[in-house]
């Protein structure tokens, strides 16, 4: 499947972060599935202008979490979801900096605790109901 990405040089995220959370987005979205190859680094970086160094970072951020995985001459895939490979702890670790970030932008942003709330269980519906979707397609 063609991912399209898209990057903001003007923006408080690093470049490969936007990548690695363009995937992570496309693969809970459903529009990448387990056996689809990702852009080759060089030709991701020419996409995008960007350095080639960048987009190796990014995938090899995806390849430590287990989204992606590399096959020796044959590219980037996305990989069957397995097991946590990280502990309860570390999860929750990366669940809080989530959280925080979230928190950070809303306060900034003016929202109260209750519109964050409602806005996270929003949001949590509507990537399930989508997620339920998709497996009925399939």
């Amino acid at each position: 499947m063609a991912l399209a990405f898209s990057i903001s040089p003007a923006s408080d995220v690093p470049i490969f972060r936007q990548i690695v959370l363009q995937v992570q987005r496309a693969i809970v979205l459903g529009h990448l599935k387990v056996g689809d190859q990702l852009p080759a680094v060089r030709v991701l970086a020419e996409m995008l202008v960007i350095n080639p160094n960048t987009v190796a970072r990014s995938y090899q951020e995806l390849i430590h979490d287990g989204l992606i995985e590399s096959r020796t001459g044959r590219g980037v895939f996305v990989t069957e979801k397995r097991p946590s490979m990280f502990s309860a702890q570390e999860r929750l670790r990366r669940l809080r900096l989530a959280a925080e970030q979230i928190c950070h932008e809303a306060v900034m942003l003016g929202f109260g605790v209750q519109e964050i709330r409602e806005t996270v269980d929003q949001t949590w519906k509507e990537i399930q109901r989508g997620a339920e979707e998709r497996r009925k397609t399939q």
